[in-house]
């Protein structure tokens, strides 16, 4: 969508597209800051650093045997560095509406990741899970709000790319001001 139909777009609907995005940014902020920050600290004392070791180990998607290869081969740890770095860019895109477009293509491959390394097909409660789902779970929720923010370009609604849009518009304008013959 360009800038003018996003204008035409009610307040309210605004409001609600760039809280959608901020929500969805700080989720991806604070996975980052949880990741990065670990090992935490507990009664017993310190916890192990996170790894995406045993998440990958347990995935049972389509995506798994690929995955489940990487870590035999060594990779977790370049694995565990890219997934801090890419939450953590993702967060502060989505969060300051700066390159919100590349900030929500971002999240869009990482949910589509994490759904399709556990895609859920028992449609029963499991232990240590949160919920009862079948095929339509959180992670794929999250992935079709984060395709709304792509299809509605809500850096153009509020953020930075709104301010950066807005300078580069009166520079083009200024610019046309300036006669052909005095420009450098």
């Amino acid at each position: 969508m360009s800038i003018e139909t996003t204008d035409r777009l009610s307040s309210l609907q605004q409001f609600a597209l760039v809280a959608l995005r901020t929500v969805i940014g700080w989720h991806f902020l604070y996975e980052a800051y949880y990741k990065i920050t670990s090992p935490a600290w507990s009664p017993a004392g310190p916890l192990t650093p996170w790894s995406s070791a045993g998440y990958l180990k347990g995935a049972s998607g389509p995506l798994a045997i690929i995955f489940s290869k990487l870590v035999d081969h060594g990779l977790t740890p370049w694995i565990d560095r890219s997934v801090k770095i890419a939450l953590l860019l993702i967060g502060i895109s989505l969060v300051l509406g700066l390159f919100t477009r590349v900030g929500a293509v971002g999240a869009l491959f990482f949910l589509s990741l994490f759904y399709l390394l556990y895609v859920p097909t028992v449609g029963v409660p499991q232990p240590n899970a949160e919920g009862t789902y079948l095929i339509v779970n959180k992670t794929l929720i999250e992935a079709i709000a984060v395709l709304v923010l792509l299809v509605f370009n809500t850096g153009r609604i509020a953020g930075l790319d709104l301010l950066l849009h807005r300078k580069q518009l009166k520079y083009e304008t200024s610019r046309e001001d300036v006669p052909n013959t005095m420009r450098v």
